[in-house]
């Protein structure tokens, strides 16, 4: 983990706000901007990372010099995630020991080799798992908070950056997802302001991620796509977040 120089946390307090779209999205796009990149699925009873990549027939490797050898994406993003280790029908029935047992793996007995990043996809909410990864992984450059503009979100949303902020992780900001007429829009970006944390932007609600994550291709691939292009703003704000953390860390 020396080796890796930015380690970003994929968090929010409730499931089904899209924080495995937008971990998978945002290690690709900083891959194909030419940074070494990891992606690591910590949901360890719903992984779903390898289904948005279409990897769902890979396994681990066991051959490098730490054990593990992650999976390769397009030979351009290493991805490492306990769907690998399953069948699809596996439910994972474990307490808490077990997890943070495979999590340790994941962090220790993997060869990430050099990374510019790592970017870890959260399960929902607070517990056995964030809590296993925030003192498994040292020097974590921040959280990115993913909510819907619903205020039943929002609540959640608070969870995550408080969990965050007492285990000592800067929050980069927070991304609403989903926006739109459903759910409506903006929400975030003014509960943002009043929780002192960067606003990232918002991804508008298009049928056209809900495609590209079924078929397992990254929505950014498709460059015509309204939301590919607010998902750079949002990653170019990620990047920037990262340098400034690094050049205050270094003064």
């Amino acid at each position: 983990m020396n080796n890796i120089r930015y380690k970003l946390l994929i968090m929010s307090g409730k499931g089904g706000v899209g924080k495995t779209t937008v971990s998978v999205n945002l290690a690709y796009s900083l891959a194909k901007k030419g940074f070494k990149t990891g992606l690591l699925d910590i949901d360890v009873h719903g992984p779903n990372v390898p289904k948005m990549l279409k990897l769902e027939s890979e396994k681990l490797g066991g051959k490098g010099e730490k054990g593990i050898v992650p999976v390769q994406y397009n030979n351009l993003l290493k991805v490492v995630s306990m769907a690998f280790l399953l069948k699809k029908e596996d439910a994972v029935i474990w307490r808490g020991p077990m997890k943070h047992k495979l999590i340790n793996q994941f962090v220790n007995d993997v060869e990430w080799g050099e990374l510019d990043y790592l970017v870890v996809d959260f399960p929902p909410g607070t517990g056995d798992e964030a809590i296993s990864i925030s003192q498994l992984l040292k020097d974590i450059t921040g959280s990115i908070i993913v909510s819907t503009p619903q205020q039943v979100s929002m609540i959640d949303a608070e969870r995550a950056i408080g969990f965050s902020r007492k285990v000592d992780v800067p929050v980069v900001g927070i991304i609403e997802n989903m926006a739109g007429e459903l759910f409506g829009k903006g929400t975030m970006e003014s509960f943002a302001k009043t929780k002192g944390v960067n606003y990232l932007g918002h991804l508008n609600l298009n049928r056209e991620v809900v495609l590209s994550s079924d078929s397992g291709i990254p929505f950014v691939d498709n460059e015509d796509l309204d939301v590919t292009k607010s998902f750079k703003g949002i990653t170019d704000k990620v990047i920037e977040f990262c340098k400034h953390n690094q050049s205050e860390s270094e003064d």
